[in-house]
């Protein structure tokens, strides 16, 4: 059947409806002229939105090509969104568009040992080696800004992919970081049987880095993020895509049981320390509510450097095995 065919057909049926074609373009129209595209938000505002609105708005920033003519396709398409790299630059983030800078060279620094762990293959393999979380003991040590640096300096290899896991399911800080709307994700998937990865995974504008959000905060999370549902979950993601590092962005690990639970099912562990600030009882404290983890691993922020007069996001990193 021609395009004119098909045109024809789809005009009869309109009218055989009741509906006129007039009555579809100008409503097209309307909807065109005043809905706000997500570049048009702030962080801020896109946290506030209904989840139907933040629902459209990820529609609208994909790519005409990806949008799927059917419930069926659209189903298993991915969300996207574009990234606000030079907002996201100026809150101290590496970008991939960025002139080279003392903290992008930290971060390449940070992430070698943690992509040689994971590419490890016989008696040395880490177990899960690819499955890295991001913790601290204490809130505002800046985990959650390693995570993301880590995450984008990773998509920087010409080799490997990265999905970042928004895994502090109280208090989720990824949203505001890199103006995300808010949309269901990692709760949802261990709720919901029925819902699939790809179904709440969010592609970037970032080639090679994807986004699994926090999802629907729920009142259980801690048993959820220990039930077999999870175990299943990051079984898969361990085992489906070779060249993938996940990062997961966690709580702190003296705050919530979450953290805890969580270091359960990792091959590597970052602890973020802050400098001049967390407690050497804390930061041992912490440690010790880890169970198992192949790999331990702590990283100095906020650092003073020799010739740097006031505290800034600079990064002394620590590297070893056990507790």
């Amino acid at each position: 059947m021609s395009v004119i065919e098909k045109a024809a057909k789809r005009l009869e049926e309109l009218q055989r409806a009741g509906i006129e074609p007039s009555q579809v373009a100008n409503a097209a129209s309307d909807d065109s002229a005043t809905a706000p595209t997500l570049a048009d938000r702030s962080p801020q505002s896109l946290r506030r939105e209904p989840r139907a609105r933040a629902t459209h708005l990820l529609r609208e920033s994909q790519p005409a090509n990806d949008r799927a003519p059917s419930a069926e396709q659209t189903a298993a398409v991915s969300q996207r969104v574009e990234l606000n790299l030079g907002q996201i630059a100026a809150f101290g983030i590496v970008t991939p568009d960025a002139p080279r800078s003392r903290i992008a060279d930290e971060f390449r620094v940070i992430k070698r040992p943690l992509i040689a762990n994971a590419a490890r293959k016989g008696d040395a393999a880490v177990r899960n080696g690819n499955l890295i979380m991001i913790t601290s003991a204490l809130p505002r040590e800046g985990k959650s800004f390693t995570a993301v640096n880590l995450a984008m300096s990773i998509a920087m290899e010409m080799d490997r992919t990265v999905l970042l896991v928004d895994a502090d399911v109280a208090r989720p800080s990824l949203p505001a970081l890199l103006g995300l709307p808010p949309a269901r994700g990692l709760l949802d998937l261990l709720v919901d049987d029925a819902v699939d990865v790809s179904d709440v995974l969010i592609r970037t504008n970032v080639e090679k880095l994807s986004i699994l959000p926090s999802g629907t905060q729920h009142i259980r999370a801690t048993e959820l993020l220990a039930s077999d549902a999870m175990n299943r979950l990051l079984e898969e993601m361990a085992h489906r895509y070779s060249d993938r590092m996940i990062i997961f962005d966690s709580p702190p690990l003296l705050m919530t049981t979450e953290a805890r639970v969580l270091a359960t099912h990792m091959g590597q562990i970052v602890m973020v320390v802050q400098a001049e600030r967390t407690a050497h009882a804390d930061v041992q404290h912490a440690l010790a509510t880890i169970e198992s983890c192949p790999v331990k691993l702590m990283m100095l922020n906020k650092g003073r450097g020799r010739t740097q007069g006031a505290y800034g996001y600079g990064y002394g990193y620590g590297y070893g095995y056990g507790s």
